[in-house]
């Protein structure tokens, strides 16, 4: 039976922290003398006080052991909860008055999708600008990893969270204790939030963009704090090292933890790492070609921009500088594939992953030679250890699933009101956490008028993709809720 103390003492707890973490956002406010002081002091010791009740009043002395149904439930109600207490100070300040409208928006930031609804980000005042920024950063690395590695309340049922809350199919350990773990992928979110700041000021922005950007890329969120997005600058310097960070983000942290320690030849055994570069290097170039000869752009200009493009959907950032449904309809239909394909497992990235496409795609080789010799044991290796045929079941059933939900979500946006591009890329983009979608929610534009049901659908796509499917569906099963 289900022990729903443990999980109202932990989600009171992240609320805690969540009204914490509006506060910093007050420093800007001062600082550039906005209207957005009241609502952000307001409703961050007001969630912090809430959430102080709920931890306060359901905490025991005895420990209870939070088992996997438990933890599945943690985290996605956490998400839920933490979405919709987060929209709050956009409804009291006025900037998004509709609740669904800011519900989406704060959905989009934690689950660091990047889809807006806002027209005029600019009119926003810097603290709440910030706080939205901010909500990318804590889903980057995830609301429950961030509560491990702060937070050793949990004991050694925490595993449960971090194996329900954790990306990917493959889930490193860097070390045999889960709160350590998760401090080491912090710490190395953090160093690469400050590298990538100081780079961004080095290049002209001021230190808000430069904080606000870092938080979109290392997150792989993709919200900026102007309407143009990353184009507004016009500078090759800060793309490519938006470029740089974007890629970096979207490599699983682990490799870059060996890396730091000396190991830095971890990415070159890492045939999920090799497949990404490849892939990205193939993409970029073809693509780069196809603008240097198509259009009046220079070599450089042409490759920038494609590079820019592909790893920013790739990674699931959601940064713009060009409008690729401009480049034509081919063109359109290649970024369709690149929306469904995700980066690695183990980074902030969202979609399929590499390393499912990677083992799919080498047990479909190796079956045309089972074929060919019946009687031969040809294993799927994957980093020199064999794979089961249960893990390839399993991602099988994932692929399978992601293209169904895909499939049967554009099917009901089509009905809700959106021509059938618009509604695949719309599903395609949130499922995947990218933002930037095709046609009238493409990276020119903004998922505004998209219908109220619509925007409640996406949302609930944005949290099950960000929750890679079965920890979100595995609720809705009634199995999980018998004794």
């Amino acid at each position: 039976m289900i022990q729903f103390r443990p999980v109202i003492n932990i989600i009171g707890f992240l609320l805690v922290l969540e009204g914490l973490l509006m506060l910093p956002g007050l420093a800007f406010s001062f600082y550039y003398d906005d209207n957005d002081i009241i609502p952000i002091l307001i409703c961050g010791i007001g969630i912090s006080i809430i959430g102080y009740l709920l931890w306060f009043f359901t905490k025991t002395e005895n420990f209870i052991e939070i088992k996997k149904r438990e933890g599945y439930l943690i985290v996605a109600l956490g998400w839920i909860i933490m979405s919709l207490f987060g929209s709050l100070p956009f409804m009291l300040h006025g900037s998004i008055p509709n609740f669904i409208d800011a519900f989406f928006e704060t959905a989009s930031g934690f689950t660091t999708t990047g889809a807006s609804i806002l027209t005029n980000i600019e009119a926003l005042p810097h603290g709440l600008l910030f706080w939205r920024s901010m909500t990318h950063w804590i889903g980057g690395m995830g609301i429950i990893v961030l509560s491990l590695a702060i937070l050793p309340l949990l004991g050694i049922g925490g595993m449960q969270l971090y194996v329900a809350e954790v990306a990917g199919p493959t889930k490193d350990k860097l070390h045999p204790r889960v709160k350590e773990t998760a401090k080491r992928l912090w710490a190395i979110y953090v160093l690469l939030t400050l590298v990538e700041t100081v780079l961004l000021m080095f290049g002209g922005m001021n230190f808000f963009d430069s904080l606000c950007h870092s938080f979109g890329t290392i997150a792989t969120g993709g919200f900026s704090t102007k309407n143009a997005s990353v184009a507004y600058y016009q500078s090759a310097y800060i793309d490519y090292v938006i470029i740089i960070f974007m890629f970096l983000s979207g490599t699983n942290f682990s490799l870059h933890y060996f890396a730091l320690h000396g190991k830095i030849k971890s990415y070159w055994k890492d045939e999920e790492f090799k497949f990404y570069l490849f892939f990205i290097l193939i993409v970029v170039l073809g693509i780069g070609l196809y603008l240097n000869f198509y259009s009046s752009s220079s070599f450089e200009e042409s490759i920038r921009k494609s590079a820019f493009s592909v790893i920013s959907i790739l990674s699931s950032t959601g940064f713009v500088t060009s409008d690729y449904e401009q480049w034509g309809y081919f063109m359109g239909m290649i970024f369709l594939v690149l929306l469904l394909m995700g980066a690695c497992a183990g980074s902030t990235s969202g979609g399929i992953k590499m390393v499912r496409h990677y083992l799919l795609l080498k047990n479909s080789f190796y079956e045309l030679r089972r074929l060919i010799h019946p009687n031969a044991i040809i294993p799927v290796r994957y980093n020199k250890k064999s794979v089961t045929q249960d893990i390839i079941s399993k991602i099988s059933a994932f692929t399978l699933l992601y293209f169904f939900i895909f499939a049967a979500g554009s099917i009901i946006m089509a009905i809700s009101g959106l021509e059938l591009p618009s509604a695949m890329g719309a599903v395609a983009a949130c499922l995947g956490n990218i933002g930037p979608g095709l046609g009238s929610t493409g990276p020119a534009t903004t998922f505004a008028n998209v219908s109220d049901f619509g925007k409640v659908f996406l949302s609930f796509i944005m949290i099950l993709g960000r929750l890679e499917l079965f920890t979100m569906l595995i609720i809705f099963s009634p199995a999980f809720w018998r004794k």
